[in-house]
């Protein structure tokens, strides 16, 4: 099928380009971006998107899909489908599931569910250690042979730094990240909060930076000693991002992701009790914020991620203690970081679009993702940027309502969806 996007702002930051084109589409690859007449006539399906900016397919590097095991609270159709809504064209699916992703026949069940119910690419990251237990490697090279393009014990620590070595030895191999969530439990283990003035005066047992902090020290030390390739995820510290600054000034080869929630929200909004604001790494402090606005704004923090972690209602509504941690993300990211980011003046547009796009799949090494050169796989997400939304849980495909930005109000409206050259999303979730 041969498809033509007609007028659209396009904003491509690896082609430097910002401005009005057309975008050819034959089958699933880009044909061509193209200036001024174009005949309709030779298309099959013509979409008028002027008034509208188009970016390549947007990717979101750190999802909970929860399938297989959690089903209750999300499954890979669903979760697609919140993707697709949000303006993602691919996904990373991390391995903290039931079973855990440690083994080349997990990895290919998600693959298999992926491309029978999926509504956008999914790429799975396969686990460190078998079961997540942090006490044994898994079969890194069969991960790999099946297709992962990450290894993480997302949600869990390898605390033991001679298996933490192990690993970056094999991946330095097969020249793929690890993804670390950073945070050493002895010093953070029953937090609930970020520690400090907060968590003193509510009650509540604090997770201390330090905790994250002395982990991405350590991390980006063996990466860097051993030339291997390290993610850090969910960076929520101003220490963290400093420490990440200067080893990528030394050449380390590290890179590393922010929130929406971890630069827009601070632990102020946890006197409500809202187990909705409760995440791990927590919402940190207004120092926190802008030391995440300042990584984003000079490069230290590569890509956005919304750590899209569903729980259903009955998870969440408890005492904040006894809650999960988790927030999901997939259908409020774009909205929160063009407010937020673009709108304040903190990234132009372009630098945007790169940490949404270009970065991750640079990171992952998606190949032909992440831009709309010729030939590269047709994947664009169209939006409305003049138009306003309020964010409401009610409305999203997403199982899970967990969202810390209920009621926000903001800029960007997503209008359409391709995912390698099919229309998945056009105001609503278009099934084949």
């Amino acid at each position: 099928m041969k498809l033509l996007v007609k007028c659209a702002h396009v904003v491509d930051p690896i082609n430097n380009i910002d401005d009005v084109r057309n975008i050819v589409i034959d089958g699933n690859r880009i044909e061509s971006l193209e200036t001024g007449e174009v005949s309709e006539t030779l298309f099959d399906k013509v979409i008028d998107a002027a008034g509208l900016h188009a970016f390549p397919g947007l990717i979101d590097m750190h999802v909970h899909l929860r399938e297989p095991g959690f089903e209750e609270k999300e499954t890979i159709e669903s979760g697609t489908r919140a993707a697709a809504a949000g303006g993602f064209t691919t996904v990373a699916a991390m391995p903290n599931t039931e079973p855990a992703i440690d083994n080349s026949a997990h990895v290919e069940y998600v693959r298999s569910r992926a491309r029978h119910y999926g509504f956008c690419n999914v790429e799975v990251v396969g686990a460190i250690t078998k079961r997540r237990e942090g006490r044994e490697l898994s079969e890194i090279g069969d991960l790999v042979q099946a297709g992962v393009v990450a290894i993480s014990d997302d949600g869990n620590t390898v605390a033991n730094s001679e298996i933490m070595r192990r690993a970056m030895e094999y991946l330095r191999m097969y020249d793929i990240p690890a993804i670390v969530h950073c945070e050493d439990e002895s010093l953070s283990r029953d937090g609930v909060m970020n520690e400090g003035f907060n968590s003193t005066r509510l009650g509540l047992k604090g997770m201390p930076r330090l905790a994250e902090e002395t982990i991405v020290a350590r991390d980006v030390i063996m990466a860097e000693k051993l030339g291997a390739r390290l993610h850090v995820a969910h960076v929520s510290t101003r220490g963290a991002v400093e420490i990440i600054r200067r080893a990528k000034e030394r050449g380390a080869r590290v890179t590393c992701e922010a929130t929406p929630h971890h630069f827009s929200l601070t632990d102020d909004l946890i006197e409500s009790y809202d187990a909705n604001f409760k995440m791990n790494p927590p919402l940190r402090t207004h120092d926190d914020v802008l030391a995440i606005l300042e990584g984003l704004r000079d490069g230290t923090i590569d890509a956005i991620a919304s750590d899209h972690a569903p729980h259903t209602v009955e998870d969440k509504d408890v005492e904040f203690d006894y809650a999960p941690f988790g927030v999901i993300g997939l259908e409020t990211t774009l909205t929160v970081s063009l407010t937020n980011l673009v709108s304040k003046n903190i990234l132009p547009l372009p630098e945007l679009i790169r940490k949404l796009s270009a970065n991750p799949a640079k990171i992952l090494g998606l190949t032909g993702r992440g831009h709309l050169s010729k030939g590269a796989i047709a994947d664009v997400t169209l939006v409305d940027l003049n138009c306003e939304r309020t964010i409401r849980s009610s409305e999203f495909e997403s199982k899970a309502r967990n969202t810390p930005f209920e009621g926000f109000r903001g800029v960007g409206v997503v209008r359409f969806v391709i995912n390698s050259g099919r229309v998945v999303y056009d105001g609503q979730i278009v099934r084949a």
